[in-house]
């Protein structure tokens, strides 16, 4: 439980945020210049002009209105900037122990077992990839014990390659340690991935607070022009390679047909993107098509942002994000409720992890 009541003067306007937040992972959501950066360095304690409450799984670490302003060093709350902010004069494994308690050898191992760090000790911040360093960002935030993580687009640093890989580290930090954490992001496939609930903002006020899945409804691509809408699967490979070149992917009661993972043993959990233009929708049943992995469903929203349609839809158990022109939509008669059919292709499914 998150509870916040803050408000910090900017140049273009005033950052007013009032949300109680049930979950313990949630996505800060928005366009840039929105705020989201400001109310993460307001709860961290970095911004000394932000006034408010800030309340964290029961404990207030700031209530100005009754004098108490906890120090950002008394807080303990771990900020992961977009610029992984390394020491570069420390290695590795100084970087990671910064900050930490006398008596957190265990955490500290299990932060660098998580991340997969082990191999980095011994190496400098300079040496390191953007993926690497941003892997060692998040395990010196976890040493440190924090009562909850700050991730400021911890994946906008990084090129395209490597975005894939950082993501499941979170899936990993969030079901292992059970840190709570608020994560800004401009995809709203990682937010439905990684939390359980989400926070929209604009112009410093607060749009949405509710579900990564609602949050979609008051999103719009024409606001935010960085915003994705990529469909996140984490499920087991419970069969891989059998004919040669596909697995298969069990999320929750529903199979999907995979590329072949090389190497990887049945019961591995793993983690899949597909991009909402590779989701096709029909509004009759599919046969005698090419794509492996065919399901019905419903039509839970229609959005519009300039050109293009953004469709929700409920199916295999999954709620899944299309993205079509609004002419093929108009021509469809897609609308709430429709019964459809969508279908992917195999090679659509990009392994993260």
């Amino acid at each position: 439980m998150i509870e916040l009541s803050l408000a910090l003067p900017l140049s273009r306007y005033r950052l007013e945020v009032t949300a109680s937040l049930p979950a313990d992972t949630v996505a800060v959501l928005g366009p840039s210049g929105s705020g989201k950066t400001s109310l993460l360095e307001a709860i961290a304690g970095l911004r000394p002009k932000a006034v408010g409450r800030v309340v964290i799984r029961g404990e207030c670490v700031m209530d100005t209105a009754n004098g108490l302003r906890l120090p950002p060093e008394r807080r303990r709350i771990g900020y992961v900037p977009q610029d992984a902010c390394l020491f570069p004069h420390l290695d590795v494994r100084d970087n990671v122990r910064f900050g930490m308690r006398s008596n957190g050898s265990g955490l500290f191992e299990e932060a660098v077992a998580i991340l997969e760090i082990a191999p980095l000790l011994g190496r400098f911040p300079g040496t390191l990839s953007g993926g690497e360093r941003q892997r060692v960002a998040l395990a010196r935030a976890i040493a440190t014990e924090p009562r909850l993580l700050l991730l400021d687009e911890p994946l906008a640093a990084i090129d395209l390659a490597l975005r894939g890989r950082i993501l499941p580290y979170l899936l990993r930090v969030r079901e292992s340690l059970g840190v709570p954490f608020l994560y800004v992001t401009h995809n709203a496939g990682e937010a439905r991935a990684v939390a359980e609930a989400a926070l929209v903002l604009r112009r410093g006020a607060v749009a949405f607070a509710g579900t990564p899945e609602a949050a979609l409804e008051v999103m719009s691509a024409d606001e935010d022009p960085e915003a994705r809408f990529d469909n996140i699967l984490a499920g087991v490979l419970e069969v891989t390679g059998q004919d040669g070149e596909i697995g298969t992917l069990r999320v929750g009661d529903a199979h999907f047909t995979v590329p072949r993972e090389k190497g990887v043993p049945a019961g591995w959990r793993a983690v899949y993107s597909v991009a909402p233009e590779d989701v096709l929708v029909s509004t009759k049943p599919l046969e005698g098509i090419s794509a492996r992995n065919v399901h019905g469903g419903r039509v839970v929203s229609v959005g519009t942002a300039g050109p293009d349609a953004w469709i929700a839809i409920a199916a295999a158990g999954l709620e899944w994000t299309a993205r079509l022109t609004r002419t093929a939509s108009d021509v469809l008669g897609l609308e709430t409720g429709l019964e459809v059919w969508i279908a992917v292709k195999t090679q659509a499914f990009k392994r993260l992890r």
